[in-house]
């Protein structure tokens, strides 16, 4: 019995010691999985904090002008974010960097909407295999992992963007500024084999803030003469080094331009009313154009105003100056004739006399 009792113990203790180093080796293998994924997380936190991020729009701003613009990326200026069309090296176009974000699921992305205004609720968000069914992207999942090869991924396509900026003034440092808010990839698709438009497809909007921070890492070409990738997207975007036409504007009817504009010259007609507007307002902010030093052009008001007097003084002295001269000519001319009338009568007088 107690030999019985002894070898249940001993099988017993052996399982015990048998399964410790597994239990171990799962608890090391959860807590390495764990610390990877709160290091992955730091690491995108870290991007977010060690970016200069531009300042926000504060919320109570006295005024506010949200204008919606269409970039086109064949143009030169908007060059920048189109090309590599594929990538080369640690270079890619901007929709490339943009879809790994979404892809990695690092960024948010947002259903584009029939009436085309951003939604950022979390109802809105994007699901991405669903997205990359909806445009008939390849990709291939491994272990819940989802993945798209650079040459599956439809860069090539996205010629156009929609951005919506915000020009704001804020009445705290009592300046203007243009802040890009929301960025919205558009999918061209036809267009060859003998179609002559493309259709464009608006694929997701993104908000601005959350994509900055990566966008700060992403070098782009900023000229044809100079190939030093010496600007970042973020650069491009906060500088507004884009050039887009205005499509819209926010308005109380929700229209946009092309709704009450039949033609094309009636709607460049109306982007540059509204380009005007937005410039109108900052000259006039004042009452007037103010220069940023005022007391340079006090100064050189003052200046140009005493040399404008000095130049009429010097043009009515001189006009003065040619009337008198031109009166002492006439009286020396008419004294010169009394003289010579003089001088010959008395010659005539001389004559008579000696006759």
């Amino acid at each position: 019995m107690k030999r019985t009792l002894f070898i249940i113990i001993a099988i017993l203790l052996g399982g015990t010691l048998m399964a410790q180093p597994a239990k171990r080796r799962t608890t090391t293998s959860n807590a390495v999985a764990k610390a990877q994924n709160a290091a992955k997380k730091a690491a995108t936190d870290r991007a977010s904090l060690m970016f200069p991020t531009s300042d926000a729009m504060p919320e109570d701003v006295s005024w506010r002008r949200d204008i919606y613009r269409q970039l086109d990326l064949t143009i030169d200026k908007n060059a920048p974010l189109y090309y590599p069309v594929q990538p080369i090296g640690n270079q890619c176009n901007l929709f490339t960097y943009l879809f790994r974000l979404v892809l990695t699921g690092r960024v948010n992305a947002y259903d584009y909407k029939i009436t085309g205004n951003e939604s950022f609720a979390d109802k809105d968000k994007i699901v991405v295999k669903d997205f990359l069914t909806r445009y008939s992207i390849y990709y291939e999942e491994e272990n819940g992992k989802v993945t798209v090869a650079d040459a599956d991924v439809p860069s090539e396509q996205v010629k156009r963007y929609y951005i919506k900026e915000s020009s704001y003034f804020d009445q705290r440092t009592g300046t203007i500024h243009t802040k890009v808010v929301a960025l919205c990839p558009i999918l061209l698709e036809g267009g060859e084999f003998g179609e002559d438009v493309a259709t464009p497809q608006p694929l997701f909007w993104m908000k601005y803030d959350d994509v900055a921070p990566y966008l700060s890492k992403l070098p782009v070409m900023a000229s044809d003469l100079n190939n030093v990738t010496n600007m970042t997207a973020d650069d491009y975007f906060t500088m507004n080094r884009y050039d887009g036409k205005i499509y819209k504007t926010n308005n109380m009817q929700g229209k946009v331009i092309a709704d009450y504009c039949k033609t094309d010259s009636a709607m460049k007609k109306e982007q540059l009313r509204i380009e005007k507007q937005l410039s109108d307002f900052e000259d006039h902010l004042w009452g007037h154009a103010q220069p940023a030093d005022s007391l340079a052009t006090d100064s050189a008001q003052v200046d140009a105003k005493a040399d404008k007097s000095a130049r009429t003084s010097k043009k009515e002295k001189s006009a003065k100056g040619s009337a008198t001269n031109s009166r002492r000519s006439s009286s020396s001319k008419s004294k010169e004739k009394a003289q010579a009338a003089d001088s010959g009568s008395a010659r005539v007088s001389a004559r008579r006399e000696r006759r």
